[in-house]
Order: C-alpha cells, then sequence, then structure tokens
C-alpha cells in the first residue's frame, strides 16, 4: 500500500478547524488507496529541519509556485510513477508564509505547482489531498473524476 506523507509547516488553529475536518475527509475516503501521514513542523523551522523529515526511500515533491503544472489526469499518472520510484512512498512538502526555502526544494525530485496563483498554506492541505484522492480514483477506473 502507498503511504503519503505531508510535511507541513505550521499547525492548523483551532478556530481553523474546517481545514482540518476537510483533510480528514479526503484522508478517510483515501484510506482504501493508501496510508496518509501529516507532520507539521513550526512554521519557522529552518530548512534543515525540513530535509531531515524527508526519506531518502521516498519519492519528494516539493509544492512552490514555480513548480510544473499538471493536469489531474497527469497528476495520476506522476502518483502512479513517483509511487514506483519511491517504493510506494510520496512526500510532500508545503511550506508556510513565505514559502519553502531552496535547499529544501533541491532535495526533492519534482517542483509541483497547483496554480500561478498562491494559496493559504493551510488550504493547500486540503487542496493536496482532494487531488491526491482524484488521483487514486483515476488510476483506479472510479467515477468521482469528472
Amino acid at each position: 500500500m502507498v503511504t503519503a506523507r505531508i510535511i507541513a509547516a505550521g499547525a492548523i488553529k483551532p478556530s481553523e478547524s474546517y481545514y482540518r475536518d476537510a483533510c480528514g475527509e479526503y484522508i478517510k475516503r483515501l484510506s482504501r488507496f493508501c496510508r496518509v501521514e501529516i507532520k507539521e513542523l513550526p512554521e519557522t523551522a529552518p530548512a534543515a529541519e525540513f530535509i531531515k523529515q524527508l526519506s531518502d526511500r521516498a519519492y519528494k515533491i516539493a509544492l512552490c509556485i514555480e513548480g510544473r503544472e499538471f493536469s489531474s489526469a497527469e497528476f495520476a499518472s506522476l502518483i502512479s510513477d513517483a509511487a514506483e520510484k519511491g517504493g510506494s512512498r510520496l512526500e510532500f512538502v508545503i511550506g508556510g508564509p513565505d514559502g519553502l526555502d531552496e535547499e529544501v526544494k533541491a532535495a526533492c525530485d519534482l517542483r509541483l505547482s497547483f496554480s500561478r496563483m498562491t494559496f493559504p498554506h493551510r488550504l493547500m492541505r486540503v487542496l493536496l489531498t482532494e487531488q491526491l484522492y482524484r488521483a487514486f480514483t483515476i488510476n483506479n477506473g472510479l467515477k468521482y473524476d469528472r
């Protein structure tokens, strides 16, 4: 079974439980396809702390505005291929309000952008978990992707 690990700057605040609830819903849906882990680091964590969290055996993806953009079908294909390359282990890194340090991006296998627009880093967790769910449904021939 694939493990998708999200390494994210900052914790979701109690007053922002809607982010946690939305992520929780997609993580619950994803449970039939993969295991999702979330590791929260302080928003001010240095690059070295992010890099320390990365596994040599995983396929590592940095979410950043200058990264490569994919359609949902292309992302599904990426997830399938990356899971093979990473030994069924994917790691996604989401920076804080100031993004990710160049060292962290360089330590990853791919730079991924969901859009040229800037999104709140807590919302990116929701977008990522939803797109992961969409990718797995595409890869398994299910009807969620419309």
